[in-house]
């Protein structure tokens, strides 16, 4: 699995290398997500912009990344592809989550 995270400001980035997020890889992708964001992190962005597919289980992967992050601390989303991004709206968690064309969107929306 291929997680790679920096702060940009005071936003954690985390970018998902992979093409997939299934059934297959959710658990280590949530394992792994857990391990990158830190207790500091008061606002993540998840760059998906390398995934081409998602399935139920990587979208609960996610959901389960987001509740980690207690108190008003939030997860965006950036960079869907189009297929991705009609799992998303398909399944209504586009209005669960506040998802950007891109990180550098998601920045400049934040202030930062």
């Amino acid at each position: 699995m291929a997680l790679s995270s920096r702060y940009r400001g005071k936003v954690l980035v985390v970018t998902a290398h992979m093409t997939h997020i299934d059934a297959a890889v959710a658990i280590q992708f949530k394992d792994e997500i857990r391990a990158e964001i830190d207790d500091t992190a008061q606002h993540v962005i998840l760059d998906l912009a390398e995934v081409d597919f998602i399935d139920s289980s990587g979208l609960g992967a996610i959901v389960a990344s987001m509740k980690q992050l207690k108190g008003d601390k939030k997860l965006d989303l950036a960079g869907l592809t189009p297929t991705v991004a009609k799992v998303f709206q398909l399944t209504r968690m586009d209005t669960v989550f506040k998802i950007h064309t891109s990180v550098d969107k998601a920045l400049s929306n934040d202030g930062n």
